[in-house]
């Protein structure tokens, strides 16, 4: 797999000068939450970065519940933690990779190469016995150049002006009930973008917790056309990211995110709608 690594992996390089370790642990509606386990416990020598101070812009009218930050603002940040564009990357969890992979994705948005998921997350590498501690590593800050990759990117009005298209798969990756419209937590109105079909995220996900591997996401995306254009959401943007993730190790190349996802959507009273299965 090509944007996993194992915790022994991770283990066998964890002193290795040119790696960056970071903790994006997050919990939705406990805002304190990731940056209190971090200073708690992390993996040695990890660095945190925040879903919604690092890694999202503030919340506006449109784009969404976690609107893509800002780039310069970004830079910036991956600088102040000791991202360089040689850095080599690996980003952890304990929420089943979501929010590492917002991480990945972004970095890969910026032109970054090296940048990994760690499989499994933290606690399995802490029932692992791999070391852990609260130490707060000395930040060197380093210098952060973006390439933005723009290709990944969707916006809300091409997304719609590409609505039932015949060459376009458009993938909702919230579970069932929210994308049939049956509940919804978070957003203030329930559905799917017409014409989206549903893929679970976590189900890029084993029962051992474990990625699955190249092979098994193929078979997880098998009725699809790998060449032609998928776009990929969820409710935030967020738990779409392990989509793209895991439709990247299928072997699909024309694979965007649609960033500000179904709270960005329905922030145009004039969007169409749809529930139920399509």
């Amino acid at each position: 797999m090509n944007n996993i690594v194992s915790l022994k992996w991770l283990l066998a390089r964890l002193y290795e000068t040119d790696l960056v370790i970071v903790d994006c642990r997050f919990q939705l509606g406990k805002p304190d939450f990731g940056r209190e386990a971090y200073e708690a416990s992390h993996i040695a020598g990890a660095v945190y970065l925040d879903l919604e101070k690092d890694l999202s812009a503030p919340i506006d009218e449109h784009g969404g519940r976690h609107p893509l930050p800002d780039i310069t603002d970004l830079t910036i940040a991956l600088s102040k933690v000791g991202i360089s564009n040689e850095t080599r990357v690996v980003a952890y969890d304990d929420q089943g990779g979501a929010y590492a992979s917002r991480l990945w994705w972004l970095l890969k948005y910026l032109g970054h190469e090296q940048v990994f998921v760690l499989d499994e997350g933290f606690t399995a590498w802490q029932n692992a016995g791999f070391p852990v501690n609260a130490e707060q590593k000395t930040l060197v800050p380093a210098r952060y150049l973006a390439t933005v990759q723009h290709n990944m990117l969707i916006e809300m009005d091409e997304v719609k002006e590409k609505l039932g298209a015949e060459h376009i798969t458009l993938i909702d990756s919230r579970d069932g009930a929210r994308y049939r419209g049956e509940v919804e937590p978070l957003d203030r109105i329930a559905g799917h973008i017409p014409g989206a079909i549903n893929r679970l995220w976590s189900e890029g996900k084993g029962e051992d917790g474990k990625w699955k591997s190249a092979d098994e996401q193929a078979a997880r995306f098998e009725d699809l056309p790998k060449d032609q254009e998928t776009i990929v959401y969820c409710g935030s943007g967020v738990t779409a990211c392990p989509n793209v993730l895991a439709l990247q190790e299928a072997g699909f190349t024309k694979v965007r995110l649609y960033a500000g996802s179904w709270s960005d959507w329905i922030s145009y009273e004039e969007n169409p709608i749809a529930v139920g299965e399509e």
